[in-house]
C-alpha cells in the first residue's frame, strides 16, 4: 500500500510539473537594463546630514545573481579625513534589486548595518535607475546613471511635497574591475 501511495505522489508531481507554465523571461530581460552597474566601483561624494555637508569615500560592489534576475549592491562609505584621524564608517548597506513582474516595476530592498531596512519602488527611465522612498516628512529619490566618462553618477534628492526637490546626496565612482 505504501509503495502505491509513493508512486501515486511521484506521478502526480511529474504530471503537475509537466503542466506548469514555463517561467517568465521578463524579470531577467528587465534586469539587463541594470547591467551597467555590475562591477567594483570606488570614488567619493557628499551627503547632507542635518543641514551639514559631509564628504565621504565610497566602495560599491555590484553583482548579478540567480541567472541575472537580481543584483546585489554592497556599499561602504567612510568619512574623509584630514590625515590625523581614522576614517569612520558613515554608511554601510546591502541592497537587492529585482524586477517585480506583477507590479511591472523594480523592487529595491535595502538593509543598513544599524538594522533599518525597507523595500522601495524603482524604475528605469532613459538609462537611469531611480528608486523612491516615502518618508514621514516627504519623499526622497535616488538616481544612478553613467555619466559621459562612464562613471557611476548618483544623486539623492529630498522633497517635502513631491514637487520641489533639493539635492541631499551626490556620488561619483569609477569602475575598478568587473565583478566575477
Amino acid at each position: 500500500m505504501f509503495v502505491r501511495w509513493v508512486v501515486f505522489v511521484l506521478l502526480a508531481a511529474v504530471a503537475a510539473s509537466a503542466q506548469a507554465p514555463a517561467p517568465s523571461q521578463k524579470p531577467a530581460q528587465e534586469m539587463k537594463k541594470l547591467d551597467f552597474l555590475v562591477g567594483s566601483w570606488e570614488g567619493e561624494g557628499w551627503m547632507d546630514i542635518n543641514g551639514q555637508r559631509s564628504s565621504f569615500t565610497s566602495n560599491e560592489k555590484v553583482q548579478s545573481k540567480l541567472d541575472g534576475t537580481i543584483l546585489t549592491i554592497e556599499g561602504l562609505h567612510k568619512s574623509k579625513t584630514t590625515g590625523k584621524e581614522e576614517p569612520r564608517i558613515v554608511h554601510n548597506a546591502l541592497a537587492v534589486i529585482s524586477y517585480d513582474e506583477p507590479a511591472n516595476g523594480y523592487r529595491f530592498s535595502s538593509y543598513l548595518a544599524d538594522g533599518r531596512a525597507g523595500v522601495y519602488k524603482g524604475s528605469v527611465q532613459d538609462g537611469t535607475f531611480i528608486w523612491l522612498l516615502e518618508i514621514p516628512r516627504g519623499k526622497m529619490q535616488y538616481k544612478i546613471q553613467l555619466n559621459e566618462k562612464g562613471e557611476w553618477s548618483e544623486i539623492g534628492e529630498y522633497s517635502p511635497d513631491g514637487t520641489t526637490w533639493r539635492n541631499i546626496f551626490e556620488m561619483t565612482l569609477h569602475k575598478v574591475k568587473s565583478a566575477a
